[in-house]
């Protein structure tokens, strides 16, 4: 199976708001008559535990739980694409890819609602296992009435594509959240609830000349930009090389530039813009995807 990478936030969407990516994790699984078995490759295989700790398997075993089933011995190998701890949901595609395992080798005994629903309490919020999943740009609302959420999901943007610039550092999300204020000032809100707005609409009429003040945030972006060296440099020099707008991918430290075209002069201007700080990084153009993770039965 292969997992998307998600950009979350996408601004002021605060999560709320996610879009899957062009970029994959890949999981084979196979029946094991010695045990379970799990290998790692790609991005993280230095320092992803080959044990039952792993994430992957953790959710995995999670869904079994759900079901009253213990998990049977696997084979598990798993190739990552998704860089670890910078923003584009590397944990969201592990916890996604662990219950779409269980959930093919069971038969999909639980809907696919309750595959989310395991998935956001495993994460600790929906905006990136969320688009993950389903594919897409998904707007996830916590119910008011009770637990679970409720989701939307959109096509993304057809005339656009993403360029996310990658320094060459960790950010966790537990690091990220933790400078984040317990309160907000009401015009903050007032001003992260028209821009979440602006950019849905934006997206939706293909009004690109609106995406620089739709990207705009105040509720998470100011409060990390010291975790993330050069950030406002590197959002500044992205608008001057012809993105159409830029964010904080997540909780960074990578940077998303949405673009119509000029897609290598962005990467490079945010690169540049990090060197400028004495950090490396390394900037890929992606397509967004539309379908979500991919579950295909070997014949």
């Amino acid at each position: 199976m292969m997992v998307p990478a998600t950009t979350a936030n996408i601004g002021p969407g605060f999560d709320c708001l996610g879009m899957a990516l062009e970029l994959y994790n890949t999981l084979e699984i196979a029946s094991s008559d010695e045990g379970t078995h799990i290998q790692v490759y790609g991005e993280g295989a230095d320092r992803l535990p080959c044990s039952e700790n792993n994430l992957i398997y953790r959710a995995l075993a999670r869904y079994y739980e759900e079901i009253n089933s213990p998990p049977p011995p696997l084979q598990l190998k798993m190739t990552n694409g998704i860089p670890l701890a910078r923003g584009l949901g590397s944990s969201a595609a592990a916890i996604v890819a662990g219950l779409l395992a269980a959930h093919q080798l069971t038969g999909q005994v639980l809907p696919r609602e309750r595959v989310l629903d395991l998935a956001v309490e495993l994460e600790g919020h929906p905006d990136n296992v969320a688009p993950a999943l389903l594919g897409g740009l998904v707007i996830s609302a916590a119910k008011s009435d009770g637990p679970g959420y409720h989701y939307l999901q959109l096509p993304p943007p057809r005339e656009l594509q993403a360029v996310v610039c990658i320094p060459d550092f960790l950010v966790a999300t537990e690091d990220a959240r933790r400078v984040l204020p317990s309160q907000v000032a009401f015009s903050d809100a007032v001003h992260n609830l028209g821009r979440v707005a602006l950019l849905l609409g934006a997206f939706r009429s293909e009004r690109w000349d609106l995406l620089p003040a739709a990207l705009e945030d105040r509720l998470h972006q100011p409060y990390r930009k010291g975790l993330v060296p050069g950030l406002d440099q590197a959002l500044t020099q992205a608008r001057k090389a012809g993105a159409l707008g830029a964010a904080l991918s997540g909780s960074g430290p990578t940077i998303v530039a949405f673009v119509k075209d000029n897609a290598a002069r962005v990467g490079r201007a945010m690169e540049e813009a990090f060197a400028c700080v004495d950090i490396a990084a390394h900037s890929l153009v992606l397509d967004f995807n539309a379908g979500g993770a991919k579950v295909q039965e070997s014949t």
